[in-house]
């Protein structure tokens, strides 16, 4: 309870007190959008890098190569793998987002079903091109 100052009214409030952020419990669809924050941020930082590989494989011959070098290593085919999931994941909750604009999906039922199939869908795309890579 607490007692406002100027009315002197006695106001129930069910809020906590403190918001410890390590110990709240989202549910799957708020994960699968801090993930497509995470994603979008990380996607838009790495622009930057990618025009330039892009840039430079396409410059010349001896670009491409160099390129193509970088990439046959496995931590860049892991890299790259992290950038796929990251792009997959991003575009199927920006699908799904446009879908909750649209009010298709928006009961609990079927927020909690699509945001399980972005997740699926999205890794299981990144295993497929992952496979591909390897």
């Amino acid at each position: 309870m607490a007692n406002a100052k100027d009315g002197g009214l006695i106001v129930a409030t069910s809020r906590p007190v403190s918001l410890n952020l390590l110990k709240i419990r989202l549910p799957l669809p708020g994960i699968v959008s801090i993930m497509h924050r995470i994603s979008g941020a990380f996607l838009f930082l790495l622009i930057p890098f990618l025009l330039y590989v892009l840039q430079m494989s396409l410059s010349s011959a001896e670009g491409f190569a160099t390129v193509r070098s970088w990439f046959a290593a496995p931590v860049a085919k892991l890299a790259l793998l992290i950038v796929f999931w990251a792009y997959l994941h991003h575009f199927f909750m920006g699908l799904r987002y446009l879908a909750l604009d649209l009010d298709i999906g928006v009961h609990l039922a079927q927020a909690r079903l699509t945001a399980k199939l972005v997740l699926v869908v999205s890794i299981g795309l990144t295993l497929l091109i992952g496979v591909w890579l390897w």
